[in-house]
Order: structure tokens, then sequence, then C-alpha cells
């Protein structure tokens, strides 16, 4: 989910000159174009990483209404931006680069502020007297920063829970979503059927290779967990959430009849994103994964009733069910734009105006990114996807922490998890301390 915008045009003469001294003052940053100052038409550049043509649909819509609220601002918009065209453009700036840029990757956050390639917000907030404590979300504000730099703000957010086909729970006699990992295993063994040394429907994929079943969606359910310690350094052999997850991952892998014939019956599940997905399906009967489903699943002809609810927890931490992984898509301001104040302008609406937010949420069925927008009555009120709401707003529910490497340590714990689940890890205290050393060989590297 990322954006195009275009900014350029340079001051001269001393006139100039102290409208980008005045303007830096203010904000902190680099200042604007003498089109920002004297209240001339600016155009800017907005790159994102939007593709499919619902959502770039919403995000045309989006933007046309903040057009007409600025009359004085002219967007130009460009998707099916990758991160990589993003940091690209940024780092080589220049007229024809964007001015707000928009990522679906969380991973990227700490590379774009930690590289000085986005804006610091902070200031823009102050100036314009926005509390962000009191519009954002905590957990939202969390992995939209990195050492206190607030480089990029949530634009709308994902929150990841349970979904669970009802008619197979009714069929094996389960009346409600477990709570616990510990009922979570038992149900998925009794939705599990066998049929020859293959499956005809699997309770659920534990392996991390299934879909969204990634290590930092299931340790979520552990926490908050501590990726890294007061120093900056992994900490994944540290916080004993890590243990508990990759062993109990392990465990419900053999339980439900091992890697090797997970990964035979996996290999027949059609595409992620098409209606073949193996949930849509029937295939297996719980799945771990974002709120976009829910519309996904029924846009595909589903024919099952569907449920929704948040991930189980640890036996221990029944209090705090109702929490899950939170992350979503970023946007944020280039430091070298030359129309900073209009870049701002529309990142601002984006991302903090109540309509704004709650028509794109309605849209692509994502989780709205403010707290108002979150109580408005205008938002989707069907309660299957209110479940993921309810997710986003849990004061525990977590998500992962920004690093410079741009997200590569949650590629290495995924490759850990590989190893782990078919068996290949023989001491998994051992593993986790040897990850969490190249988790901080390859951090160094990028400062």
């Amino acid at each position: 989910m990322p954006g195009k915008h275009p900014f350029g045009q340079v001051l001269t003469g001393i006139a100039a000159i102290a409208a980008l001294v005045l303007t830096s003052a203010c904000t902190g940053q680099s200042g604007t174009t003498a089109q920002d100052a004297r209240g001339g038409r600016t155009t800017i550049e907005f790159w994102h990483g939007w593709s499919g043509p619902q959502e770039v649909e919403a995000v045309r819509e989006n933007v046309a209404r903040f057009e007409k609220a600025h009359p004085d601002i002219k967007v130009r918009v460009t998707g099916n931006m990758s991160d990589d065209k993003l940091n690209q453009a940024l780092r080589a700036g220049g007229d024809k680069a964007p001015d707000v840029v928009s990522s679906s990757s969380t991973g990227s956050v700490g590379r774009f502020c930690a590289s000085g390639v986005l804006a610091d917000l902070n200031p823009f907030f102050r100036k314009a007297g926005l509390d962000k404590e009191k519009t954002i979300p905590q957990s939202m504000l969390r992995y939209t920063q990195y050492q206190g730099n607030q480089c990029t703000l949530p634009l709308l957010s994902d929150a990841y829970g349970l979904y669970y086909n009802k008619d197979a729970f009714e069929a094996a006699g389960i009346s409600e979503p477990p709570k616990t990992w510990s009922q979570f295993a038992e149900v998925a063994e009794k939705l599990t059927r066998m049929k020859g040394d293959g499956y005809e429907q699997l309770g659920f994929m534990p392996t991390f290779h299934g879909y969204e079943t990634t290590p930092m969606h299931y340790a979520a359910q552990w926490g908050p967990v501590k990726y890294f310690d007061g120093a900056g350094k992994s900490a994944i052999a540290q916080d004993p959430a890590f243990t508990q997850m990759y062993t109990f991952q392990k465990q419900l892998v053999d339980r439900l009849g091992g890697f090797q014939r997970l990964e035979k019956y996996r290999s027949s599940f059609g595409d992620e994103w098409g209606a073949e997905h193996p949930f849509h399906q029937g295939q297996v009967a719980m799945q771990l994964d974002g709120e976009w489903r829910l519309a996904a699943a029924r846009a595909a002809g589903a024919k099952f009733e569907i449920g929704t609810a948040a991930l189980p927890v640890p036996d221990d931490q029944t209090a705090d069910y109702g929490k899950g992984y939170v992350s979503g898509t970023v946007i944020g301001l280039s430091a070298s734009s030359r129309q900073q104040q209009a870049a701002w302008e529309l990142v601002r609406y984006l991302t903090t105006d109540t309509e704004a937010v709650v028509s794109f949420a309605n849209a692509i069925h994502n989780v709205p990114s403010t707290i108002e927008a979150q109580n408005s009555p205008s938002l989707d009120p069907d309660p299957a996807f209110r479940t993921f709401l309810d997710i986003a707003r849990h004061p525990k529910s977590g998500s992962v922490e920004a690093q410079p490497d741009g997200g590569q340590y949650q590629l290495t714990l995924q490759d850990f998890g590989y190893a782990h689940e078919k068996g290949d890890v023989a001491d998994l205290q051992a593993g986790l301390r040897k990850t969490a050393e190249q988790i901080d060989t390859d951090i160094a590297k990028t400062k």
C-alpha cells in the first residue's frame, strides 16, 4: 500500500529566502516553496503501494476530497510502488521525487526514520496544535516511530485474529472459539479429519510456511514481547515468550500430523489473495488472518457461516484474552521536499480527518487508525469486523519494533522458525541465542 507525490519549484530573491527561513523556524524542517508561502496552486507527488482496483479507487476518492477541501493544492498520485522504489526515490530527491510516500510494510519504518529520508512529524503536530497521543492509539504510534522520531503515521491499521468455520464447529460439537492455546490445540485436532495419508479437513495450518502464521503474529499472543533490550540488542533469547511460542508451535505441528504431511497438504492450497484460499474452500477450519479476510471470504462465496474471534492466549494469561498483533500501512513526508507544508496538509488529512479515515477504512476493509474514527457511527457495523476493532483497541495488543535493517530481523526469526518446525534445531535455547547474534550483526551493518 504505497503512494506518489509531486513537489518542486525554487525560491529566488531576498523575499523567497525570508519565507524559507520563517517556515523552517516554525516547523524545524526544510520549509516550503514560494507557492506555499504566497498561496498559489502547489502540486505535490504522492506515491503509494496499493495496486488492487478497489484500493486504488479508494485512494483516488480520498485525494479528490482533499483537493476539494484544499483548492490550492493538486496531488499527483502514483500507485503500485515498492518500498525499494520509494527508498531510492527519497534518497535521490529532486523535482521528480515523491513528497509523500505510503508503505504497507511496518518493517520499513526503522529504515526510513534512521536514514533521515522522511521528516520527523512531531514538529508538524506541535505547530498544528494537534496532540498525537489523543488522536492515534498508542499501539499504532509505537510501530510508526523509531527512537522518538515519528517519521511515519498509521494510514489505517491491520489487526490479526482468528477466523473459524462455524459449520465445521457445529458438526464437531464445538460451541465457541478457543480462548487459550491448550484449548486451541484440542479444537484444531478435533476439527482435523484424515483422508489416507493426507487430510479431508485440517483444523488449522500451524506451519510458518502457512498463510499469515509468522513468528511475529504468533508471538504477540505471549506478549507484549520484547524484541530488543535497552541497549538495542536482540532480546529473543532472554524473553521467555519466544521460547514458549516456538515450543508451542512445534508441538502443534507434530500434533496435527507432522511437518512433512502438513507441507504436502499445504502444497494443494490456492493463492492467499484469490478465491481459492484454503479457508474459503473449507480445507482448513480455522485461519489466523487480518480483518480484510472477512470481505475476501465473502466475496469468494464461502459456503459456510464465518466466525471471528481474538487469537488464543497462553493458559496463564487468560485475563489478557482479546489482544493480538497490529500493524498496517504507514505514510510519511519526504525530508527533502520543497513543499513540506502542502505535503503535511495531505498527510494530516489522510491520517487525522475522521471522515477521510472512516471512508477509506470502509472502502478497503481495514481498521481505522484514529481514536475518533474507531468510534465513528459511520464505521462498518458488522460484528464480525468489529472483532478486529476490539483487538486493535486492546491495551496489550502489540507489534514489531522498528529497526534500521528494514525488517530483516523478522525474516531471520522466520528462517529460524522454518528450521525449528522441521526438527533441525536440537537445542531451542542455543538456537535462539545464535539467532539473536545474527540479528545483532545484521543491524550493526546498517549503522
